[in-house]
């Protein structure tokens, strides 16, 4: 039986015991939920390590605590029916409202660059772009390198609502409707950018949905079909409403060849180099206390490969480093009383105890698909 069978099979078993629970039919109901349950597994054991196989688990959770509250006689307690059958796209998406700027971001000229020239002046000036220009961006590169950042600071640069969605969270909603939760994520982006302002989708881990594998589940497909039918819409030159969706990912290289050329920019966002690891650590300086002895441009030096995330996390531990001694030092704490400086010293020990998180393999892969599609 066809994947997209059972999950009908399930659905309905669910919408039935549902109903079958309101009227108090306890025996039966079990009976309807405990079917769903047993189709939901055989869905798991079928499509192990697929993002839909989590909905699926997740799912079984919900019906096996109702299951078990009804054998109990614990009648009243109804499982939320929008939590089994319906969301809606608010539950996928987080309505953001950022204050992230161009300065915020260090180094990445190239990226500003070419997202002003795609982006930031054609929503200024639409007038001076009558062929159009690109609604699909495409952030790729190692994890910590500042793709979520630059995506905020376009959503400032032009005043933009931003759409933050959760990749998995696509098909997180009941079995069948992925397609219908996209659609909806589309039109409200649409109707808000007809009446208020520029609208960004943003999609984090792109590739954990519309990646290429050997199995797939409906809800996968479902939802890239449509996704693929909503950037064709947006890309269309001839409507106005300005509606973006940008995404990131980490693996570009398993991403399903019509899903990329959607995107028209598609942007590599490398490690930072040494005047960017400089600057970052000039700009997380601002919020601890660092003595005279602290070489910011041998710190950066010394970091080479680092990624951003690598960098604020060697701050957490120095800060964590001098807290802690603070503490220990302080029986009595004095609300007055302040920690000591961080040190170059502290500087050293956190970087010796903090290795890259990108590798020269991994690093080569990004290269290498980057000549192949030709991206700037």
């Amino acid at each position: 039986m066809a994947y997209e069978d059972l999950e009908k099979i399930a659905a309905r078993n669910v919408t039935e015991a549902i109903s079958l629970d309101k009227q108090g039919s306890r025996g039966m109901a079990i009976t309807k939920y405990q079917r769903a349950v047993e189709i939901l597994l055989k869905l798991c054991e079928l499509y192990p390590g697929t993002p839909v196989n989590r909905v699926y688990a997740e799912k079984v959770q919900l019906l096996n605590g109702r299951i078990l509250d009804l054998q109990r006689g614990n009648g009243p307690s109804l499982p939320q029916q929008g939590m089994l059958i319906d969301q809606t796209p608010e539950r996928t998406s987080v309505l953001q409202k950022l204050n992230v700027n161009w300065e915020d971001i260090a180094n990445l000229h190239d990226a500003k660059r070419a997202i002003e020239e795609s982006i930031i002046y054609p929503s200024r000036r639409p007038d001076l772009f009558p062929l159009g220009w690109p609604r699909g961006i495409l952030f790729y590169g190692p994890p910590g390198c500042g793709k979520t950042l630059l995506a905020a600071a376009i959503a400032t640069e032009i005043d933009a609502t931003f759409h933050c969605i959760d990749s998995p969270s696509i098909i997180s909603k009941w079995l069948g409707e992925s397609e219908r939760n996209v659609a909806k994520l589309f039109d409200q982006a649409r109707a808000m950018a007809r009446s208020e302002r520029p609208v960004i989708i943003f999609i984090d881990e792109l590739d954990s949905v519309m990646g290429v594998r050997s199995h797939e589940v409906g809800g996968e497909v479902r939802a890239r079909n449509q996704f693929l039918k909503e950037m064709d819409g947006i890309s269309d030159k001839n409507r106005q409403s300005p509606v973006y969706v940008i995404g990131a990912t980490n693996k570009p290289w398993v991403l399903d060849e019509p899903f990329i050329r959607r995107f028209q920019k598609r942007l590599y966002v490398p490690p930072p180099d040494t005047k960017a690891r400089l600057e970052m650590f000039r700009i997380y300086s601002r919020n601890v206390k660092v003595a005279d002895d602290v070489d910011f441009d041998e710190l950066a030096r010394l970091t080479e490969g680092r990624t951003g995330s690598d960098i604020r996390d060697i701050f957490q531990i120095v800060q964590t480093k001098v807290v802690r001694e603070f503490f220990e030092a302080h029986e009595d704490i004095d609300p007055t009383a302040k920690p000591r400086q961080i040190t170059m010293t502290d500087f050293l020990d956190a970087v010796a105890g903090r290795g890259k998180t990108v590798s020269d393999k991994g690093l080569l892969m990004f290269q290498e698909w980057s000549e192949h599609y030709l991206a700037s």
